[in-house]
C-alpha cells in the first residue's frame, strides 16, 4: 500500500527521520565513550553504529539543507 503525501508532509517526515538518527547517533556515541578499552567488540559495535547514524544525519542534512556540509569530509 502506498500513500500519496504532499511536499510539506514529506519534509516533516524527513525532519523527523533526521531527528531520530541524530538522537541514535548521540546515544551510540555515549555508549561508545562509556565502554572500557578492554571491551573491544562492544566498543567496535558502538563505533560502527555511531558512524552509520552520523552518515544518515549527513545525508538527510544534504536533502533538507543542500550544501550544509560542502567542503567538509
Amino acid at each position: 500500500m502506498t500513500d500519496v503525501v504532499d511536499s510539506d508532509e514529506l519534509l516533516r517526515r524527513l525532519q523527523r527521520a533526521r531527528a531520530c538518527a541524530q538522537q541514535e547517533e548521540r546515544s551510540w556515541r555515549e555508549r561508545s565513550d562509556g565502554l572500557e578499552t578492554g571491551e573491544q567488540d562492544p566498543a567496535r559495535d558502538a563505533l560502527v553504529r555511531t558512524l552509520a547514524y552520523e552518515t544518515v544525519v549527513r545525508v538527510l542534512d544534504e536533502i533538507l539543507t543542500p550544501g550544509k556540509h560542502s567542503g567538509q569530509g
